[in-house]
């Protein structure tokens, strides 16, 4: 969810970025040919070096190797704790995001940010209690849309959704935000990389009664989990509790209606919006 705010500046992300750009362009590397050394794509490089993306400890151990190992990176990566519009307790996931194999996603609160409408993520944060002044509302949803672009940049990143049907019914921001928002998560369902169920209103069974969970692949193949209440987070790596969670989604995908009959509810419910 990540509705937590702190607006903070973003210098220090422009700071390490330009370093970052500037040790590039010296050893003679473009963007293409820098992406594979750090994993990145040449678009998520892009987005570090302009300020807008959180790098991971990886990113920086990777990127010095490739730039000369100067150190140069190492230090301004210690100036790195904020990241703008993200709650405090969500940065550290949302970097594990940006590099992750696979993601899945079981929601019963709302819809996941990475699926979200503007729309439908400006009623949430218009509707924050306590309430957020203007620059707090733009800065998260500068941050949650930079988020999406996940989706599309990382073609090879498998993304599971298990969305409850109560989230749509309730219409969030009225009938025509709900409209634009199914219509947005059909279209995402399109892309190959992108699998979304629905768990129906009515089901006797069901193994997500403890609330909403994470789950991500890291690039060397280990699963980490992430579930978040009210006022803050807990990161999972036990891998007890791992399994735990793994064992659940499975069971949830099993009770979710299929990929094909979701599309078909999501299609029946905009006819009716």
């Amino acid at each position: 969810m990540t509705d937590g705010v702190e607006p903070e500046s973003s210098d220090s992300l422009r700071t390490f970025g330009a370093v970052v750009q500037a040790l590039r362009e010296h050893a003679g590397l473009s963007r293409e040919q820098f992406a594979p050394l750090v994993r990145f794509s040449k678009h998520t490089v892009a987005s570090v070096e302009l300020g807008r993306r959180m790098p991971d400890d990886e990113f920086v151990e990777l990127a010095e190797a490739a730039l000369g190992n100067t150190g140069a990176l190492r230090k301004a990566a210690l100036h790195l704790s904020r990241q703008p519009g993200l709650a405090a307790w969500f940065r550290r996931w949302a970097r594990l995001e940006a590099v992750a194999l696979s993601l899945c996603t079981y929601e019963c609160r709302l819809i996941p940010g990475l699926l979200q409408t503007e729309a439908y993520a400006r009623t949430l944060f218009v509707n924050q209690l306590p309430p957020l002044g203007d620059e707090q509302i733009e800065a998260q949803l500068a941050a949650r849309l930079e988020r999406q672009r996940l989706l599309r940049e990382r073609p090879n990143t498998a993304y599971s959704f298990i969305l409850e049907e109560h989230l749509l019914l309730r219409r969030t921001g009225g009938t025509q935000v709900t409209r634009d928002l199914v219509d947005h998560i059909l279209d995402l369902n399109e892309l190959r990389n992108i699998e979304i169920q629905v768990m129906p209103q009515v089901r006797e069974h069901h193994a997500g009664l403890d609330g909403p969970m994470q789950l991500l692949e890291t690039p060397d193949n280990k699963w980490l989990g992430y579930c978040e209440g009210q006022r803050g987070g807990q990161f999972i790596s036990d891998p007890k509790e791992i399994s735990v969670l793994q064992m659940r989604y499975a069971r949830m995908r099993s009770q979710a209606l299929s990929l094909d009959d979701s599309v078909s509810l999501l299609r029946r419910m905009r006819g009716v919006l």
